[in-house]
């Protein structure tokens, strides 16, 4: 089983990359975040035309997620589910195949300074409180999409400039550190140790992709149950090289399922 993900920056502006990318790499999930569109203009009819279901929230201009699956995508919830606010549509969760599905479009948090990054913080506190309410580590679950965070300092181009900024500070690593306790696995980085491998190139910096200047800040990461059945994960590069691209690219990983 493929499952992937893609922040599009705008589905309705990268369709035709995600649908050549649908066509070419046959994922059996795909897993998009900001999706920037209000749910009647979501370009359903396209996706299904690709044969793929696909499950929405969105609004108009920022945020969005959606899940795109060859099957029936079933329990479909989205929101975290607690009350608090803005419960922005930033969380997409379905059933597919028997696997429980959460994607995610984690808050940017703008600067250390700023108030949306303490709303980033409090937002990985709430959906460790998600992950504790509605399901178990036991389960074969697969939490993925752009959690904002390089983890590590092999995931940015270069970690001693960049330590401090957002989504490289040690408050955030804490906090997605304290989620992935719960009960995850980096499934990405159980099948690669190599340096310069992003999944993320800043549009403000010329020549970014070409001069390697990127970020992992898109994840795979499953529950044990599941990470033990993946069998290969890979970053697909080539469509942050073509015209009008996403500042994302797609992340990929199989299971043997």
């Amino acid at each position: 089983m493929r499952i992937a993900s893609f922040n599009a920056n705008s589905i309705r502006a990268r369709l035709p990359i995600i649908l050549d990318w649908l066509k070419a790499s046959s994922p059996d999930v795909l897993c998009v975040q900001e999706t920037k569109v209000q749910d009647p203009d979501f370009p359903r009819e396209a996706i299904e035309e690709a044969g793929y279901n696909c499950a929405f929230k969105g609004q108009k201009s920022y945020n969005g997620v959606a899940i795109l699956s060859t099957a029936a995508i079933e329990e479909v919830r989205c929101g975290l589910d607690d009350g608090g606010p803005p419960d922005e549509p930033r969380l997409i969760a379905a059933r597919v195949r028997g696997i429980r599905i959460v994607n995610t479009y984690v808050p940017q948090g703008v600067s250390p300074e700023a108030e949306q990054f303490h709303y980033k913080l409090s937002w990985f506190a709430r959906l460790r409180s998600y992950f504790e309410r509605h399901c178990s580590p036991d389960e074969p679950l697969v939490w993925l999409g752009d959690f904002n965070v390089a983890p590590e300092p092999i995931d940015v181009y270069d970690p001693d400039v960049l330590l401090g900024s957002v989504c490289f500070h040690p408050d955030e690593h804490a906090a997605l550190e304290k989620a992935r306790e719960w009960g995850f696995v980096d499934v990405f980085r159980r099948h690669n140790h190599e340096e310069k491998q992003y999944s993320f190139w800043d549009y403000r910096l010329p020549r970014a992709v070409q001069r390697d200047l990127g970020w992992r800040i898109d994840h795979i990461w499953a529950t044990e149950p599941l990470a033990a059945k993946s069998t290969a994960a890979w970053i697909d590069k080539e469509p942050r090289l073509r015209p009008r691209p996403s500042d994302h690219t797609f992340i990929v990983a199989e299971f043997d399922m």
